[in-house]
């Protein structure tokens, strides 16, 4: 359809309400359920308000749970308790969390929202309703509705678990380009609710509006049970032409979206970069698979491609890009074919080779002049072999593209630092992104390459008078893909009658100028009077998206001041606009308790993964064995990093116990599980190094089967930690001062550096010396691991239990082995020790516990 294209909007909110219900049925009932959602130009505002009333004679748990958009920002909560209301505030992040750790403290509080998927966030609270009482939430959030693939979305999760009395879906929309196609969708709907349903459409307004009866919910008219469970979805396009695009403007704000289609496609030169480590075994390396075959075919006759494999080795298809001709991308399907996961994972080499490849091409003149190059990258964990310190590849691989590349990065499941792959794509020009295991992982990936894969516009440029417009969000962009849209805001200067725009912008045949004009009066009048209005809507709009791009920007800052600037700014418009970010908090408190809080934060991606702990599972040829290590490798990001960790292990098979140690051989890829026949409540020295001037020593618990303190000495300066589970007790200058778990503390003395993360870790570190980290893990029993960073600092003088392993020590050959048996001789110091391969617990994340195949070693102090 010429001039128009298929726009898709996404909100998503599930509504849930429960009650604490064991003797009565619905005790808590939930008479009423409204979702209230306005959206005008893109920007999204949905208030959820339910009601409910406590039947029984005494008083029951009411909980409120509503899940959101990972992209939106909370701005609002409440309760109201028999017709008082209790508001939540909105707070810099430290001061909420200083306030709420004081509830922490007395037992009698709760974190409000966490993440819960690939998309949501969940909101949670809970209330005692006394008996014949009333209570009334109300939670309001706002989002920049992002065009994906030509369209936008909004949908609702509907799941009350009961009938409810009064249940509503209200949708108004107003979009003053014009509104091309609306339809709704259900995954519960039957022809009976199909009646509860109505939709009015005119040229700019729609309304969706879904009023069920009780009648109409009950799944038969016997039983008192919903039908509401599930997705309720709204779809729709606007209309726009081949302009300049779209102009509005509210009270001083505009804000200006740039989607132009029907133009040509640039030609690709696209490098995929795949993690075929050990980790990657199983069904992550079968999606893989699956999805680079259909990636494959989805390549355009005129792109360029290649594709390069690592894990502690880098392979590469062919040495160039060959065009993506019917013939090469067969043989390419041949090549994805072979891919085994097996090996370490070295990033750092396997990125600077698509990179290098790239130049080379160009240099060759074997890509189109105007063609768009791109590397993308996926992996499942941590560098490993290699490169290892994740700070110095960053800048390796930004020193090697210069700008010239895209860069993405797709992070498979939450064993990989997605900090790490955020900031290299954003540092190259590029985005990262989550891929989830699940049983469409392959369906992930496919579609993030078709996100990518149609370039239209670079080097975009969107200009406005210079001294008219205020406060300007970004607007510049180097690549625009066909159905993605360009959003740009600002305040306006009083004395301007009329904005002027020119949009300048290469095409893969041209270069082009887009110039615009819009009337100021005008446009403000286009939103005056109209109920679908919220306020300063494009104020707020400008807001969010400042708020946004600020984050983004501070991830990628060179200078550390540059980045303090951006994040205060971020956090000033945040309190300003009441919103909840990754900066700010919000406190409830709770009207049953005065000293009972809940905190609601702003989850980012990072939060989701788990703690990761050093050492993995490589046979001494550098090969993972994958029967044995699977996706339980968790690997750390310093080079040398060694893990020696404590448990208690019960009187069961190898796979059940746990050693006293895990830690990797130095420069090797080998892990040693070695468990210790000590006297009970014996001290041991472990390390000892007199050349850096350090030691420390740990005492074995009353069972043996754990370690329950260590002793750690500085000598420069002389600084003295024992560390236990209740905590930390630092000696300094003939002064102690003591570091509970509870709560986070740091000090730096003459450049060494202790800090405590909350119920966390220790970490004492100084430059040119060994980092020593002791975490402290709570579940599934108390103890505390051991490990240390930056071992290439030891010196040939170390000694004691474990320093004895970090030089002049290696694996040999086992020629009299038993059949059957996967057995080594470990050679330190010329000492040999028969060790074997087996399966042990492996401590390297608080939650879960995984298995790791190491060299088992027992020896006597």
């Amino acid at each position: 359809m010429e001039g128009r294209a298929f726009v898709v909007l996404l909100v998503i909110a599930s509504l849930i309400v429960l009650a604490e219900n064991t003797d009565h049925k619905n005790a808590i009932e939930i008479y009423s359920l409204h979702v209230d959602s306005t959206v005008t130009s893109r920007f999204a505002h949905t208030v959820i308000t339910s009601r409910l009333v406590n039947k029984v004679n005494e008083s029951r748990e009411a909980i409120f749970e509503v899940e959101l958009p990972k992209t939106a920002f909370i701005t609002n909560f409440s309760m109201s308790i028999d017709g008082e209301t209790y508001p939540g505030t909105i707070k810099e992040k430290t001061s909420a969390q200083e306030q709420y750790d004081i509830a922490v403290s007395h037992g009698q509080s709760a974190g409000l929202v966490k993440t819960t998927g690939r998309k949501l966030e969940q909101f949670h609270v809970s209330v005692n309703v006394a008996s014949d009482s009333k209570v009334t939430f109300e939670l309001i959030y706002e989002e920049l509705l992002k065009r994906q693939l030509g369209k936008y979305e909004l949908l609702f999760k509907v799941r009350p678990k009961q009938l409810v009395k009064h249940f509503q879906i209200d949708v108004h929309i107003f979009e003053p380009q014009g509104i091309n196609f609306l339809e709704t969708d259900s995954t519960f709907m039957t022809n009976e609710l199909t009646e509860a349903l109505t939709k009015v459409q005119n040229e700019t307004k729609a309304h969706i509006l879904f009023k069920p009866t009780i009648g109409q919910q009950k799944k038969s008219p016997e039983l008192e049970e919903t039908l509401l469970d599930g997705d309720f979805i709204i779809r729709y396009d606007v209309k726009r032409s081949v302009s300049a695009g779209d102009i509005q403007i509210v009270n001083g704000y505009f804000v200006h979206y740039f989607a132009p289609s029907e133009m040509p496609t640039f030609p690709k030169n696209v490098i995929f970069v795949v993690d075929q480590s050990g980790s990657m075994s199983g069904r992550k390396i079968e999606q893989t698979r699956d999805a680079l075959l259909k990636i494959l075919e989805d390549l355009r006759p005129e792109d360029h491609f290649s594709l390069i494999t690592f894990n502690s080795l880098v392979t590469e298809w062919k040495n160039t890009l060959l065009q993506a001709t019917g013939q090469n991308v067969e043989s390419a399907k041949r090549y994805v074919k072979t891919v085994m996961a097996r090996g370490g994972t070295d990033i750092n080499n396997a990125l600077l080779t698509a990179a290098n490849t790239l130049d080379k091409a160009n240099y060759a003149e074997i890509l189109q002049a105007h063609s768009i190059s791109m590397i993308i990258l996926l992996t499942d964990g941590q560098p490993t072999v290699g490169v290892q310190d994740v700070e110095i590849i960053q800048q390796n691989i930004q020193k090697a593209i210069k700008g010239k590349y895209v860069l993405y990065c797709l992070g498979f499941g939450f064993d990989v630092s997605y900090k790490f792959l955020e900031k290299m794509a954003l540092d190259n020009g590029g985005i990262a992104r989550r891929i989830y295991e699940d049983s469409d992982s392959d369906l992930q990936l496919q579609g993030f390459y078709q996100e990518v894969a149609t370039p239209i516009l670079k080097d975009i440029e969107i200009q406005y008078p210079e001294n008219s417009i205020l406060e300007l969000t970004q607007n510049s962009f180097k690549l625009f893909f066909d159905g993605s849209e360009i959003v740009v805001a600002g305040r306006i200067d009083n004395e301007l009658d009329v904005l002027p725009v020119e949009i300048q912008a290469q095409s893969h045949t041209s270069n082009l100028i887009f110039k615009e004009e819009a009337n100021v009066r005008e446009k403000e009048k286009v939103f005056q009077h109209q109920k679908y209005i919220f306020g300063n809507f494009i104020e707020r709009l400008w807001a969010y998206l400042t708020i946004q791009q600020l984050l983004e920007k501070s991830i990628s800052a060179q200078e550390e001041q540059q980045k303090n600037l951006q994040v205060a700014r971020a956090l000033e418009l945040s309190m300003k606009y009441s919103f909840v970010t990754p900066l700010t908090s919000m406190v409830v408190t709770k009207p049953d308790d005065q000293q009972k809080l809940h905190l609601a934060n702003k989850p980012t991606e990072s939060d989701n993964e788990k703690s990761r702990f050093t050492g993995f599972s490589v046979r001494s040829d550098g090969y993972f064995d994958v029967s044995l290590a699977r996706d339980y490798v968790h690997r750390a990001p310093k080079t040398g990093q060694r893990a020696i960790l404590f448990d208690t292990p019960e009187h069961s098979p190898d796979t059940n116990e746990y050693p006293h140690f895990l830690f990797q051989l130095p420069r090797q890829n080998d892990v040693i599980c070695l468990n210790i026949d000590g006297q009970p409540q014996a001290y041991i020295n472990l390390i000892s190094d007199p050349d850096k001037g350090v030691s420390v020593t740990g005492k074995l618990g009353r069972n043996r089967n754990h370690f329950v303190l260590f002793e750690i000495t500085n000598l420069d300066p002389h600084v003295q930690l024992r560390v236990s589970k209740e905590g930390t007790v630092l000696s300094y200058g003939g002064h102690t001062t003591k570091l509970p778990w509870t709560k986070s503390a740091s000090s730096t003395i003459q450049g060494l550096k202790i800090a405590v993360e909350k119920e966390r870790s220790l970490t004492m570190s100084a430059s040119d010396n060994i980092t020593i980290k002791i975490t402290f893990i709570k579940s599934p029993n108390r103890f505390l691991g051991l490990y240390f960073m930056d071992t290439d600092h030891f010196s040939d003088k170390a000694s004691g239990l474990l320093g004895q392993f970090y030089f002049d020590t290696h694996l040999e050959s086992n020629p009299g082995a038993s059949q059957g048996e996967d057995e080594r001789v470990l050679s330190v110091h010329g000492q040999k020790h028969r060790v074997t391969r087996k399966n042990k617990k492996d401590y390297r994340q608080e939650s879960a516990t995984g298995i790791i195949s190491c060299w088992s070693l027992h020896i006597t102090p």
